[in-house]
């Protein structure tokens, strides 16, 4: 039977850089999913598809409140490119409350610019399970070591490497997202310098796997890179899905542009995915 009409619910299918969401505007209707709706409506074949699902919420300190979640049906704090997204859902300057912290974004034609905040280099922050150099973990994985562990409202750690395309990440990814060191999983980043102002990069993203582009992942490179001095202030990360700007400002903040586009439009009733 189909659904009827009224159980319909709008959404917006969109990627930045090639990492898709599904985005619901719930500002004026809520609207609440299982882990089990998100892995369905998540699903490349018989749902919708996304690497992230969004709900845009009100918010009493902010533009909007944005709710992430992985396609393995997991809530998360924050999405750096889903992050964009709301930007231009929202459009012009605006705030988004997220469980990362609070954001300024700044949308324009095709794309958004979104202030990431500082950087927290803290074991805690992070987090990991105990105390540790986070700028060097003395860890190593089938020879991938030390790398910088950061939260950008979400867990990285960042393996600096000569060539990212000779990493198999797809095998050692789920390896080190779930080591016990990581109590909150982890996202994993390979990256290598190309002079002081651009990067090459690959992330395997807790609870999503690969992906053609990660936005958090972009500022926790350049993070973990400016901490050890081996970037400049701007730096360009280019990702298998394009290319993102990332820029450290006088406080230290880290501001994140970049497309955020729109691939079509539609309505569904996520009663029906479960």
């Amino acid at each position: 039977m189909w659904a009827s009409e009224m159980a319909q619910r709008p959404f917006i299918k969109m990627h930045g850089l090639g990492n898709d969401f599904i985005v619901f505007d719930a500002r004026s209707q809520p609207l609440t999913l299982s882990a089990a709706q998100v892995r369905a409506l998540a699903d490349r074949r018989t749902g919708i598809g996304c690497d992230q699902l969004i709900i845009i919420e009100p918010s009493d300190i902010a533009t909007a409140r944005a709710r992430f979640w992985n396609c393995d049906g997991a809530e998360v704090a924050a999405c750096g490119n889903g992050s964009r997204a709301v930007a231009a859902v929202l459009g012009g300057a605006a705030t988004i409350e997220t469980g990362g912290g609070l954001l300024a974004a700044s949308a324009d034609t095709g794309g958004a610019t979104v202030d990431m905040g500082a950087p927290r280099f803290g074991w805690q922050d992070v987090p990991l399970a105990f105390a540790m150099d986070t700028d060097r973990l003395p860890l190593a994985w089938d020879g991938l070591a030390e790398p910088g562990a950061v939260s950008v409202g979400n867990p990285h750690v960042v393996f600096f490497v000569d060539d990212p395309d000779a990493v198999d990440l797809a095998t050692l990814g789920p390896r080190i997202e779930h080591d016990p060191v990581f109590p909150e999983r982890v996202n994993v980043g390979v990256a290598a310098m190309r002079g002081r102002s651009a990067m090459k990069l690959r992330v395997w993203e807790r609870g999503a796997g690969l992906t053609r582009a990660c936005g958090t992942g972009a500022v926790a490179a350049v993070a973990a890179a400016q901490r050890r001095g081996l970037a400049d202030a701007n730096v360009s990360v280019d990702l298998p899905g394009g290319r993102l700007a990332i820029h450290r400002d006088a406080q230290g903040h880290l501001h994140m542009a970049g497309p955020a586009v729109v691939s079509f439009t539609g309505c569904v009733d996520p009663e029906q995915y479960q």
